[in-house]
């Protein structure tokens, strides 16, 4: 995670960008397939325990993600997609502690049954009572890391 700058407000302690990448022995597509149905969050992260959409698929749709204790949700709108790019970008709308949130996730084909899962993290930090900006990245880094693992096992089974 990158620290880009420091905004003047009080509340918002940096602009952040956080990139994690995972190589694996399977073909683009194979993890394209497993990405791109949006609806399995729910399989993905421990963290979610439901996804309900409340408005169409694609761009511009909004989901809304129940956390797994039941107590808490976010929400989500989606603002790119390409099957052809393997990518799609969503923002993150309410409920988490950062603002400007906007989360990419891209296939890029390696050749030879490999490909790299790209996600990319933008967001600012804002203080808050439940954690610092150091909990706050190791949160997302365990986050993305478990999600990137989920996606590899999903596609190794279909």
């Amino acid at each position: 995670m990158i620290c880009i700058g420091i905004n003047a407000s009080a509340d918002i302690k940096c602009l952040c960008k956080m990139t994690v990448t995972k190589t694996v022995g399977l073909s683009a597509d194979e993890v394209w397939e497993q990405l791109r149905v949006m609806d399995n969050i729910d399989k993905l992260s421990s963290l979610v325990s439901k996804v309900k959409w409340t408005s169409d698929h694609g761009i511009g749709g909004q989901r809304v993600c129940t956390a797994a204790d039941g107590q808490g949700y976010f929400k989500e709108s989606i603002v790119e997609f390409s099957d052809l790019e393997h990518s799609y970008s969503y923002a993150e709308v309410k409920g988490v502690p950062a603002k400007n949130i906007v989360n990419n996730f891209k296939v890029v084909d390696l050749g030879y049954q490999k490909s790299m899962i790209i996600w990319t993290k933008n967001f600012e930090f804002m203080e808050n009572p439940q954690m610092n900006e150091e909990q706050f990245r190791g949160f997302l880094n365990g986050a993305i890391q478990e999600m990137i693992a989920n996606t590899i096992k999903l596609a190794r089974k279909a």
